[in-house]
Parts: C-alpha cells; sequence; structure tokens
C-alpha cells in the first residue's frame, strides 16, 4: 500500500452525534405533509443521499414539487430545531489535530447540503483544521454512489491509494469501496460490523481509534515526513 497522503471524512454520525437529530427532521417534515414515517425506519436510511432517502422512506419523488417542498423544510427544521443540540463526538477534535500532526490533508466528503456543512464542521472542532470540504451539492448522485468520495479525492490533490476515508455508514463503506478508496468504519452512527462489512478496520469512535492511532492505519501508512 502506498504512503497516507490525505483522509476523506464524513462528518454526520462520525464526528458528531448528528444521525438521530437528522433523522427526527426527516420524520417532522414528512409529518406536516400528513406521511407518517417510523424514526428508526428512517435512522437507518441516514447517510444516503436525501435524493434517494425521500424516495426511499416515502416513495414521494425528490424531484417532484412536493418532494423538494419536503427536502426544503427538512432543512429549515434540522437548521432551526435539531442542529442546536448537536455536539462532536469525544476527541473528534483531537483526532484531527492528530492526523495533522502527521501532516495528513484533511477534506471532508458529506452528503449534507453545502449550507448545513459549514455549521456541522463549527460543532464537529474541524475549524482550521481541513483542507477542503465537498457536500452533496458538489456532485451529480449522492452516496452510495461514489461522486461525493471522487470529488473530495480530487480536491485532496493525492491519488485514491493514498487516501483513506473515516466513515460510519454502510452508504460510506459503499462509496469509498467504489471510489477506490479504503475506509475505516466508526460504531458511534449507529450501525454494527455486520453493516459495516468491507471496511479496513472498525473502531467505537473517535476516541477509541485516538486512543489505539499507533496501532492503526493511520500510523502503518505514516508518511516518512510525519
Amino acid at each position: 500500500m502506498n504512503t497516507l497522503r490525505g483522509v476523506l471524512l464524513d462528518i454526520d454520525g462520525t464526528l458528531i452525534d448528528s444521525n438521530d437529530a437528522h433523522a427526527l427532521a426527516w420524520v417532522a417534515a414528512l409529518a406536516e405533509q400528513d406521511i407518517h414515517v417510523r424514526r428508526e425506519d428512517v435512522r437507518r436510511l441516514i447517510g444516503m443521499g436525501g435524493d434517494k432517502l425521500l424516495p426511499a422512506i416515502s416513495g414521494v419523488d425528490a424531484e417532484s414539487e412536493l418532494g423538494e417542498r419536503i427536502a426544503e423544510r427538512r432543512g429549515e427544521l434540522f437548521r432551526e430545531r435539531y442542529l442546536p443540540g448537536v455536539t462532536a463526538f469525544p476527541e473528534s477534535r483531537a483526532l484531527l489535530e492528530r492526523m495533522r500532526a502527521d501532516d495528513l490533508t484533511l477534506v471532508a466528503a458529506s452528503s449534507a447540503k453545502a449550507d448545513e456543512l459549514g455549521p456541522l464542521l463549527a460543532r464537529a472542532g474541524a475549524k482550521g483544521l481541513l483542507q477542503g470540504a465537498t457536500s452533496s451539492d458538489d456532485a451529480e448522485r449522492s452516496k452510495p454512489d461514489p461522486d461525493i468520495v471522487e470529488e473530495a479525492i480530487a480536491r485532496s490533490g493525492h491519488d485514491p491509494d493514498e487516501l483513506v476515508m473515516l466513515g460510519d455508514t454502510p452508504y460510506d463503506v459503499e462509496a469509498a469501496t467504489r471510489a477506490g478508496v479504503p475506509i475505516i468504519a466508526l460504531r458511534c452512527g449507529g450501525w454494527g460490523d455486520a453493516d459495516l462489512r468491507g471496511a479496513a478496520a472498525i473502531y467505537d469512535g473517535p476516541a477509541d481509534l485516538l486512543a489505539r492511532y499507533e496501532s492503526s492505519l493511520f500510523a502503518l501508512r505514516r508518511s516518512p515526513r510525519g
């Protein structure tokens, strides 16, 4: 394997505890249109793009007038009602700082909308640590399609085999794999090891990965300059 030069980072469920908040925003937005779904059913779809989640959970075409209205309202509800209560997982910023100490390029590869990504990164403690970021607005197809990851690869300035992705959902695992980037998965987003099959390694969360950093893929592929 080539020397590691950079890390592609999912944000929701990986660095911040926001997956439940996203699910609740979808449930509330759908309920306003008299479409009632279970939170736990939505929760299993968080991590894929909203354009895929909406028809999967409700049958509503994401590009229809109703679909666009629901998606817009979901964003409003998330930002106004749920985002204020979202916090970072323990040691999220410390993990990013550890990666930067190894001179790794850090690029967000998120399914979040562009107008949500900034506040999410702020809650992750990522300010001043990332060299780039991609959102669902930067890709034609959302996760689990590889477009967002491929755009993040381009922005990193490195080849896929010089990168590792960090994520928390089976949609991250599929997107990274299809883009040719190995992925380390975290359980803190709510998925179990069976769901995350295909990941190069699985940890409980940022704190667990940081505690075992020196035996992780990050250290094993460390650059001589790190």
